[in-house]
């Protein structure tokens, strides 16, 4: 992944010299297994802790030419020890999948728990603004047009939610990840067999497959990353919703707008909603890494190395960039202005419509005919919207609306707090009930 849209601690998970440092990792752990068994002398295995280094540099210059990056990292390994005596037990009883998949699975372990903080962190963010906005009336949009009202927390409590969900499967795809293997070429452990395999694993803090075949089969990698695009997804989400907020027609939401930053080149005036397009477009890189991940998981046999080339690109670049979008997305979510001003013109700006829905309800509820009753709210409806005058006004000269709702009863209709006088109980699905005489918000802040 480039620079732009690496962030330092992941960057080092995926870089060169993390990587043969995993590698040492499984082959130190597999010498001194053997070595508490009885099959490696101890001095030995002493030894190899103490001298044992992987240089990328040597590494890589040693791989330019055997073509083999196994081969290339035993050799340099070797070398470092500085006994042949001793090198000899390196790779011992091993395959290059051995080393390779159960040091992968270190690093993608790394790389989840980097993910999993940056989902807290940022499940923290939506709490504290959802709680903020939590009675902030907005309109709702369905189709893009004016439904009913909610409010600007409720909807954030929906991102919410789904960033807990994608904690849930973040944990239980990184689980299946956190798995190794030293099963030899074919999977048979026909060369340490199975207790040294589970030893070796448990010590590297990893379960052990319970059967592969030279490799750790990928429908656990295809599983992670589709998580990983799960997560970019409802960034996406997120990301496209403020920009139709940020819309200058709408004006609800802006996402952050440096002092110094500039929107554009030509029209000085502009405040372009960049960050969150760049999340959008983001996305779309991480979705399509899933589809690569799926083709990886049909393999020749018992082993071929097409998913091998791809792993290079899609693992590092997935996780990099879901790093990147969690932190760029907590950002604007903290630093976002929200105008609950225009949001409530907004809300207004239809003269009523947007209680038809529950205008409807309550002249069936008193006896109305539900077909005549639609036709005519409809029918109010329709010409309000066209001649741009009060919905509320119209109904209340119509006599077969009259008929069923006096004026106590139409005010009762058009009351903005009776459409949003349940956001508190979904608010407590969501966040926890909190105790008798404590708001929501009180109960959010006291955390």
């Amino acid at each position: 992944m480039i620079p732009r849209y690496t962030r330092s601690e992941m960057g080092r998970v995926w870089s060169d010299a993390n990587k043969y440092a995993k590698w040492l990792d499984v082959e130190l752990a597999a010498t001194e297994t053997l070595a508490e068994a009885g099959v490696v002398p101890k001095d030995v295995a002493a030894k190899l802790r103490a001298n044992a280094k992987a240089d990328a540099a040597r590494i890589n210059d040693i791989e330019s030419r055997v073509k083999h990056d196994v081969i290339a990292f035993t050799m340099a390994v070797g070398e470092s020890v500085g006994d042949p005596l001793a090198a000899r037990w390196l790779h011992y009883g091993l395959t290059s999948n051995d080393v390779v998949d159960t040091a992968q699975a270190l690093q993608i372990r790394d790389a989840a728990q980097i993910i999993e903080r940056d989902l807290v962190i940022f499940g923290e963010v939506l709490d504290l603004r959802a709680h903020e906005f939590r009675q902030t009336p907005q309109i709702g949009r369905t189709h893009g047009i004016h439904a009913e009202p909610i409010t600007f927390g409720l909807k954030i409590a929906n991102w919410f939610a789904e960033n807990q969900r994608n904690i849930g499967r973040l944990r239980d795809a990184a689980a299946q990840m956190a798995i190794g293997k030293i099963s030899g070429a074919v999977g048979n452990a026909s060369h340490l067999g199975p207790d040294i395999e589970a030893r070796i694993c448990q010590r590297l803090g990893l379960n052990v497959a319970p059967v592969a075949s030279q490799v750790i089969q990928r429908d656990r990698h295809a599983q992670f990353v589709s998580t990983l695009a799960l997560i970019a997804a409802t960034l996406e989400k997120i990301s496209t919703e403020i920009r139709h907020l940020q819309r200058t027609e709408v004006r609800e939401v802006e996402e952050p707008f440096g002092g110094e930053q500039r929107g554009s080149s030509a029209m000085p005036h502009k405040r372009n909603p960049v960050s969150c397009e760049q999340i959008s477009g983001l996305a779309r890189v991480v979705r399509s890494n899933m589809v690569a991940a799926y083709e990886n998981v049909a393999l020749w046999h018992e082993r071929d190395i097409s998913h091998s080339s791809v792993e290079r690109v899609i693992l590092p670049d997935s996780t990099i960039l879901v790093d990147y979008m969690l932190s760029k997305m907590t950002t604007i979510i903290g630093e976002m202005r929200v105008f609950p001003q225009r949001m409530m013109k907004n809300l207004e700006s239809t003269h009523g419509l947007v209680y038809s829905g529950q205008l409807l309800q309550d002249v069936v509820e008193k006896g109305m005919p539900r077909d005549e009753a639609y036709k005519a709210v409809q029918e109010n409806a329709m010409a309000a919207f066209e001649s741009d005058t009060s919905f509320r006004d119209r109904v209340a000269a119509d006599a077969r609306i009259t008929k069923y709702l006096d004026p106590a009863a139409l005010a009762h209709t058009f009351d903005l707090n009776r459409q949003l006088r349940y956001v508190d109980a979904i608010f407590d699905r969501v966040f926890g009930a909190h105790r008798a005489g404590e708001t929501a918000h009180e109960k959010s802040a006291g955390r």
